[in-house]
C-alpha cells in the first residue's frame, strides 16, 4: 500500500529545472518508495550495499558507466565522493535536467557535500514522515479525540500505517537499535551508545521546551560538549529540529535559545514509554501535541506555494506563543492546546504580543491567529483570534 505524498508534485517540478534531486529525510521516512514510484523506469542502485558503495567511493568513473543516468541512487552519504563526480557528469551536459535522483538519511553531512561538489546543480526536497492529510485525505481523525490519540502514540512513519497490525513498540525497538548502531557510529564515534540511548530519552523529556544543554549534560552524566555533538546527530539523522526564536524587538527582551522537538510523536512516545491507553492522562500530553502541530506546519510548508518560516516567541516575562509563521511580511501567532473547548485565555499572550506589534513601527505586519486544539467546528476566539482543529491548519498554511 502506497500513501500518494504532497511533495510529488514539488518532486517532478524540481527535476525538470535541476539536472540532479536529492531527497532527505530519516530512514523510513518513505524516499526511496516516493523515487521508485514515481520514476518506475529508472535504474535504481542502492549505497545501502558496502560493495557498491567501496564501488562508488572508489572507482566512481567505472560506477557512472555501470549506472548510466537517469538513474537514482540510494543512501548517497554512503558514497561522499561520488558527488565530486556527478558535478563533472553533469557539467558535460549542463542543460539535461532530472538525471540523477539522490536520497540521503543523513542531512547535514549529506548536505555538506552537496554544498561544495553541486552548489547550483541540485533541487532539495525534505521529506518527513506521512501528514495527517496523507493518512487521512478526508480528515476524520482530525475532530475524533480517540483517533488522534492513536496518532500521536503509533506516530506518522509510513510503515506503521501500511501494516496497521505492526505493534508500534516493535517497529520503535527495532528503529532505534538500527539508528543506534548504524547511523550514531557513522556520523560520531560514541565511545557508549548506553548513554547515548539515555541521553535520547533525557531529550525526549524536553520535547517542546527550550533546549538547555546544561541541564540535559547533567541528567546523561557527560559534558556539555558530548550533548553539542549528539544534538547534531540527532538533527543530522532527521530525529529531532531545533526551532530558533523570533528575534525582532517588539519592545521586549526575548530569549534567544532554540526550543527542541522530536519530528515524530510515535518515536517521542516510545522513549516516554507511553501507549494510546496512557498518553491521554499524561503530564507529557500537551508537549506531544505540540510536536505534531509543529511537525504538521513543517509538513505543509514544504508544499506550499506560499512559503513561509516557523519561529517561536517566549520573552523573559515568560510570555510564549508556540509558533510565528512568518509569510509575504504577516506574522501569524498558533498556540497549541490539547483541548476540546479552547478559550480566550488560550490566546491572551497572541492578544498581547499582536497589540505590541501593531504599535510597532516594524516592517512586519500582524496576521491571522490561531488556537488549535480538538474542536468539532472552528470558532472565534476573538478579533483576529480563531480556535480551529488541526484540520483547520491549511487556513495557517494554504
Amino acid at each position: 500500500m502506497y500513501f500518494p505524498r504532497a511533495v510529488e508534485a514539488k518532486l517532478r517540478r524540481l527535476t525538470r529545472y535541476f539536472p540532479a534531486v536529492v531527497v532527505t529525510g530519516a530512514r523510513q521516512s518513505g524516499k526511496t518508495t516516493l523515487l521508485r514510484l514515481c520514476y518506475p523506469d529508472r535504474q535504481y542502485v542502492s549505497m545501502d550495499l558496502p560493495s557498491r558503495a567501496a564501488q562508488a567511493e572508489g572507482n566512481p568513473g567505472d560506477f557512472l558507466t555501470a549506472f548510466r543516468d537517469p538513474v537514482i541512487i540510494d543512501e548517497v552519504q554512503y558514497a561522499p565522493g561520488l558527488l565530486r563526480h556527478l558535478k563533472v557528469a553533469i557539467d558535460q551536459n549542463r542543460h539535461a535536467m532530472g538525471r540523477y535522483l539522490l536520497t540521503g538519511s543523513q542531512h547535514f553531512s549529506l548536505m555538506k557535500g552537496v554544498t561544495e561538489s553541486l552548489a547550483g546543480r541540485v533541487g532539495v526536497i525534505e521529506l518527513e514522515n506521512l501528514s495527517l492529510f496523507e493518512i487521512d485525505p478526508q480528515l476524520t481523525m482530525a475532530s475524533d479525540r480517540t483517533k488522534l490519540l492513536r496518532l500521536l502514540a503509533r506516530g506518522q512513519f509510513p510503515e506503521l500505517w501500511r501494516l496497521p497490525d505492526f505493534p508500534a513498540s516493535d517497529f520503535y525497538g527495532a528503529y532505534l537499535a538500527t539508528y543506534l548502531e548504524r547511523d550514531v557510529r557513522q556520523i560520531l564515534n560514541v565511545g557508549s551508545l548506553r548513554d547515548f540511548e539515555r541521553f535520547i530519552r533525557v531529550l525526549a523529556a524536553r520535547s517542546g521546551n527550550v533546549l538547555n544543554k546544561s541541564d540535559v549534560a547533567r541528567d546523561v552524566g557527560v559534558s556539555i560538549k558530548a550533548i553539542s555533538d549528539w544534538i547534531s546527530v540527532l538533527q543530522a539523522s532527521g530525529q529531532i529540529v531545533l526551532l530558533e526564536p523570533w528575534f525582532a524587538n517588539i519592545g521586549k527582551r526575548v530569549v534567544k535559545t532554540p526550543k527542541v522537538y522530536f519530528c515524530d510523536t510515535g518515536m517521542l512516545c516510545f522513549l516516554l514509554n507511553l501507549t494510546e491507553e496512557t498518553l491521554v492522562s499524561s503530564p507529557h500530553l500537551g508537549a506531544v501535541w505540540e510536536t505534531f502541530i509543529y511537525a504538521e506546519l513543517r509538513k505543509r510548508i514544504e508544499v506550499s506555494d506560499h512559503p513561509g518560516t516557523l519561529w517561536f516567541y517566549r520573552d523573559q516575562r515568560a510570555r510564549e506563543i508556540d509558533f510565528v509563521v512568518e509569510s509575504g511580511g504577516n506574522l501569524s501567532f498558533v498556540e497549541a492546546k490539547w483541548q476540546e473547548h479552547p478559550s480566550l485565555d488560550d490566546a491572551r499572550f497572541i492578544q498581547q504580543l499582536s497589540r505590541e506589534l501593531k504599535a510597532k513601527s516594524t516592517p512586519e505586519r500582524p496576521g491571522r491567529h490561531w488556537v488549535v486544539g480538538t474542536p468539532q467546528v472552528s470558532y472565534p476566539l476573538s478579533d483576529g483570534v480563531m480556535a480551529i482543529g488541526v484540520g483547520g491548519l491549511s487556513e495557517v498554511v494554504p
